[in-house]
């Protein structure tokens, strides 16, 4: 019998405003209809029908209420599942609101009045010091040119402005397909990373059978393009440890092994590298909806590692060369007593920001503990000269490199449940051991180094 008490537990929720161009496209409506199944570790503050490049004149927030009165009779059967409560569904009603019916920058007219859609955001950023992450799946025309430094400073955006905290995936006028987010389900249009991703989970004969089933499941529309476009903005906000559940997400390019065992090497891989993950899950919760009976769903497992079961990384310290550094998952358990998988793995691409990052961090091999079933694995960290000296200067350092380990644990359930759990162990060099006492004129010097010493 599952133990509701034993399912994993979220911390801070993140302040989230929406800002939807809905009805121009599906793929604004799938994405809301996941957001809402996930919207018990979000403080949801606002959901805002927004006009956008292809939706110009005319906002549709009665898209948005069909979708909640779909969620509304359904929330007794979530609220049965997560320790997290469902936001109730009277409380969604209060937060629909509309931006302004025009496009662009017509709305910061000074004689075009403010709309209820740029007045929540005001209210929202004013109303907490806490960081505002909007989500613009439409055009963020609702904020006024009177903006000013503190009101900038706490606005969470998807993408790069002065004083603004932004993530954005930049491509050319409708050139979606170069875009990060194209990786949710972007390779049934274009043929990216060719053989790497699985488009199992991505087919309409997959969201028939297993998203766009009862009353929730039914407002899931069907897409004649990519589905969820908009999907990544909120899976980076999902606590997962691994930094986010796109997962990472950003316009840098991963190296994934693909499906066809050959190395893949691009943007769109960020994404498409956990897509079993990520709709295994939807799916789950999407069963949630369907029965008040917590034995017919499926939970995920509750990953502990030396101790720390939460969502949050678990960071250590530790002196390079160290040898036997041990990572314990005994107590890693499954809600439901479903049997267990572990995979552990150096997740290198968060240690550079090179986009070959084989080349500034070494491989550091996880052993598996004999008898263990790989619950209890060790790592011996590079020594100080490849982990703790300025590749350019040469200089010893007292803190080198943060390397970061994953596990990564599945049930056997249907659907299969993933979850992961960080190390982060940032590497010291207290005794200053490993300076070279030479030096390099320049970055691109050192690299050939690098190369040369990887040989």
């Amino acid at each position: 019998m599952t133990d509701q008490a034993r399912l994993r537990r979220y911390g801070d929720k993140p302040r989230v405003v929406i800002a939807t161009d809905i009805r121009n496209k599906p793929d604004d409506a799938e994405s809301l209809v996941r957001y809402v199944l996930y919207s018990n570790v979000f403080n949801t503050r606002g959901l805002i029908a927004y006009t956008s490049v292809h939706i110009r004149q005319v906002v549709h927030p009665e898209d948005i209420e069909t979708i909640l009165t779909a969620y509304s009779t359904v929330i007794k059967n979530l609220n049965v599942h997560p320790d997290n409560p469902y936001t109730p569904a009277e409380e969604f009603f209060s937060l629909i609101k509309t931006g302004p019916t025009l496009y662009g920058k017509e709305a910061l007219d000074p004689e075009v009045p403010l709309s209820d859609g740029a007045a929540l955001i005001v209210e929202r950023v004013d109303e907490s010091e806490e960081s505002l992450w909007v989500l613009c799946w439409g055009g963020p025309n609702s904020r006024s040119e009177a903006d000013f430094a503190r009101f900038r400073s706490k606005i969470r955006i998807r993408r790069r402005f002065p004083d603004i905290f932004y993530i954005y995936s930049v491509h050319g006028w409708k050139e979606y397909g170069n875009t990060a987010w194209f990786g949710i389900s972007g390779d049934h249009l274009g043929d990216f990373d060719s053989g790497g991703p699985d488009k199992t989970k991505v087919t309409r004969e997959w969201l028939r059978d297993n998203i766009q089933v009862g009353p929730l499941g039914a407002v899931y529309p069907t897409c004649p393009f990519l589905i969820e476009g908009d999907t990544p903005t909120f899976l980076y906000l999902i606590q997962n440890s691994l930094g986010g559940e796109s997962r990472h997400f950003a316009d840098a390019r991963d190296m994934v092994t693909g499906k066809d065992g050959r190395l893949h090497h691009s943007n769109h891989a960020t994404v498409w590298r956990w897509r079993d993950h990520f709709q295994d899950s939807f799916a789950a919760r999407m069963r949630w909806t369907l029965s008040p009976d917590r034995s017919k769903a499926n939970h995920a497992p509750v990953v502990s590692i030396n101790g720390s079961s939460g969502p949050e990384a678990l960071i250590l310290e530790a002196e390079a060369g160290t040898e036997a550094l041990t990572f314990d998952a005994s107590e890693t358990y499954d809600p439901d007593g479903d049997a267990l998988t572990f995979h552990w793995f150096h997740y290198k691409e968060v240690s550079s920001a090179h986009e070959h990052p084989h080349w500034h961090v070494r491989d550091i091999e996880i052993r598996t503990v004999d008898g263990s079933d790989d619950r209890v694995v060790t790592v011996t960290l590079l020594p100080a000269e490849w982990s703790a000296v300025d590749r350019v200067s040469g200089r010893a350092l007292l803190k080198g490199m943060q390397h970061h380990f994953v596990l990564q644990v599945t049930d056997n359930g249907s659907p299969p449940l993933t979850t992961y759990k960080r190390v982060v162990v940032q590497t010291t060099n207290k005794s200053l051991v490993g300076g070279r006492g030479r030096w390099f004129e320049s970055v691109t010097e050192s690299m050939g180094s690098l190369r040369q010493e990887d040989r």
